[in-house]
C-alpha cells in the first residue's frame, strides 16, 4: 500500500531513504576531539591561557568537572564533515610538530569512527608546560 501511494505521486524513494534527519552537534565533536587529543603523549593540557584561568577557578569552587571536556577544541559541523579547531598547552621535551601531527591524526580518526568526515584539524600551540615533575620522583 505504502509504494502504491508513494509512486502515485511518481517520486520513487531513495533506496535505503532515511524517514528523518541525523545531525551531529558541534558539542559532541568537541567532546570526542578534546578526548583523542588528550590521549596523545606531550599533550599537557587544553585551551588557551583564558580557558585554563577559568577551569582553575571552577576548580577552586569544586566544579573540577565544569567545562573540561570541550575546553580548547571547537567544532564546526555541517552535514556530515567537520572542522575541528584544538588549541593546546605541550609538554617540554616534546617536538611541536610530532606532538601536533599526533593530535591531528588522533582526532580525525576518534571523530571518523562516529561515521562524520573531518576535512580539517587546525592545531594552535598555545603554551608549553615547563614544571614536569623529575623523573623517578
Amino acid at each position: 500500500m505504502t509504494d502504491a501511494v508513494e509512486n502515485a505521486g511518481g517520486v520513487q524513494p531513495a533506496a535505503g531513504a532515511a524517514r528523518g534527519v541525523t545531525s551531529v552537534s558541534d558539542e559532541v565533536v568537541e567532546k570526542i576531539a578534546g578526548a583523542a587529543a588528550r590521549s596523545v603523549p606531550g599533550v599537557a593540557d587544553l585551551g588557551g591561557d583564558v580557558a585554563r584561568f577559568f577551569n582553575s577557578l571552577l576548580d577552586k569552587v569544586g566544579l573540577d568537572e565544569a567545562g573540561d571536556a570541550r575546553r580548547g577544541v571547537s567544532a564546526d559541523v555541517k552535514g556530515g564533515s567537520a572542522v575541528i579547531n584544538v588549541v593546546l598547552v605541550i609538554d617540554s621535551g616534546h617536538v611541536v610538530a610530532d606532538v601536533t601531527e599526533a593530535v591531528r591524526s588522533a582526532v580525525i580518526e576518534a571523530v571518523e569512527k562516529y561515521g562524520l568526515t573531518v576535512t580539517q584539524v587546525n592545531v594552535t600551540v598555545d603554551d608549553i608546560e615547563l614544571n614536569q615533575p623529575a623523573a623517578g620522583a
